[in-house]
């Protein structure tokens, strides 16, 4: 049976980096690259970051059912191909989907069984900091994306897990175990005492037990006003 992971963040709060780090260390993951009708930035690549369509493309798509979710965001579509799904589910792999909190709702609704993981920035300056210094965004993209970040990150009661990316080692070590975790629970096995460390360390990150660490990175985002920049 195929496992289907759920990773979603606000921008600039490092998921990229983990997911391509996860897909180093996780052998049987496949991901899945998201359609989108916003340009490509920088060195992008078609197939690599995402696949880069029309506008009408991506519409014709809707009309045709390829889609296992599709939102808008900023103005600009993303979506997720069925064909992902098929493919992980013909090859025995899992399968990893780097979504935002409108598709997360739709996948889970079609597949409750999907493990959901919110990956949250330590506050709200840290954030900005990030999304300042990837220098990819304008001025009012970077606010935009600011005030978007504090509407999205009131989703994360909503997901399953919560990550929050700190120091980028032991993020990537918890996202490793999650997914292990979750892997090896549903294979109904025996685990080893190896492998029994890994629902432990996946434990800490649930989230009954991570609300009180989230709630003064919610409180950042709530009284600390968005800056205007230099």
């Amino acid at each position: 049976m195929t496992n289907v992971y759920i990773i979603s963040a606000p921008s600039g709060s490092g998921k990229s980096t983990l997911v391509n780090e996860l897909r180093k260390i996780v052998p049987g993951l496949d991901f899945s690259i998201s359609y989108t009708t916003r340009p490509r930035r920088g060195s992008e690549q078609n197939g690599r970051e995402y696949f880069f369509v029309s506008r009408q493309q991506f519409d014709e798509m809707v009309r045709e059912r390829m889609f296992l979710e599709n939102a808008e965001v900023f103005g600009k579509c993303y979506g997720t191909a069925k064909r992902f799904l098929e493919q992980a589910q013909k090859s025995g792999n899992d399968l990893l989907l780097d979504i935002d909190v409108q598709g997360a709702a739709q996948i889970k609704k079609k597949f409750p069984q999907a493990v959901s993981i919110f990956v949250l920035p330590p506050n709200r300056q840290t954030l900005e900091w990030r999304l300042r210094n990837r220098g990819l965004d304008a001025e009012d993209v970077v606010q935009r994306r600011l005030i978007t970040a504090s509407r999205e990150i009131e989703n994360y009661d909503k997901y399953d897990y919560i990550l929050i990316n700190d120091r980028l080692e032991d993020s990537v070590e918890a996202l490793k175990a999650i997914v292990l975790a979750e892997r090896l629970q549903r294979s109904g096995k025996t685990l080893s005492a190896d492998e029994a460390k890994n629902p432990q360390i996946a434990e800490q990150y649930k989230l009954r037990n991570v609300r009180e660490r989230v709630k003064p990175i919610l409180a950042s985002f709530v009284t600390t006003p968005v800056s205007g920049g230099e």
